[in-house]
This record gives structure tokens, sequence and C-alpha cells, in this order.
């Protein structure tokens, strides 16, 4: 990352979900660092491994992953969020300063829990 302030947002982003996870980060392919695994199995039978939370810093903004159509899951969250836009399993935010930290926590947070069969996949 040629910025410095992008830079240290990730670094901040990476604390906040080792935090959470409890997981050290772990590099997956050649941008994304995720932390801790899940095992998943599609009803087509399809499976395998992903990280049970997972970021990729880009130029234009941090690419955030989390559990499917958390969109419509999570809308109280999100309200609280701030400035970001959405994508299918995605929350992309510009920066880390911009957002409600305690709102982002809790949209990792109970992606982690989802994914660990903790909690349901509630709104």
């Amino acid at each position: 990352m040629p910025d410095e302030k992008q830079r240290e947002d990730a670094r901040r982003l990476c604390a906040m979900m080792q935090e959470i996870t409890g997981e050290p980060p772990t590099v997956w392919g050649t941008s994304i660092i995720g932390f801790g695994t899940y095992h998943y199995r599609y009803a087509s039978g399809r499976q395998g491994v992903s990280a049970l939370a997972s970021f990729s810093p880009r130029r234009q903004h941090l690419a955030i992953y989390l559990i499917g159509e958390f969109g419509s899951r999570h809308r109280s969250a999100l309200a609280r969020l701030g400035p970001h836009t959405t994508g299918k399993g995605c929350l992309y935010i510009k920066h880390l300063d911009d957002v409600d930290q305690d709102a982002l926590g809790e949209l990792i947070d109970r992606s982690v829990r989802v994914r660990k069969g903790i909690d349901r996949a509630s709104a």
C-alpha cells in the first residue's frame, strides 16, 4: 500500500480482527489477510475451508469479508456504521476513522459467531 494512512488502517483492522477472533493473521492467496478457519458445506455438496474473518487492503478501500447477505441480516449495525458500500459478502470502507468502530466490531463479531455456529444469522 503506497499510502501510510491506508497502511495504518490495515494495521488497526488487523488488530481488531485478531482481538475479535482470538486468532493470528494469516495471508490467504496474494492479498487477503484472514483470521482462524471454518468449514463450510453448500446444499450442492460443495465444501471447503475459509477464514472466520478476513479483509483485503486495496488501493481504493478496505474490503472486509463477512457472512453472505449481511446487509439484510445486520441492518441496525450498518445504519450506525457510517460511510460504506456493500457487495454480496463484502463491506467496503475507505478509512477506518470515518466509521463507527463499535458498529464495525459488531459486524465482524456477528459474522464470526455465525461462522462458528454460535449465533443465527439474524437482523
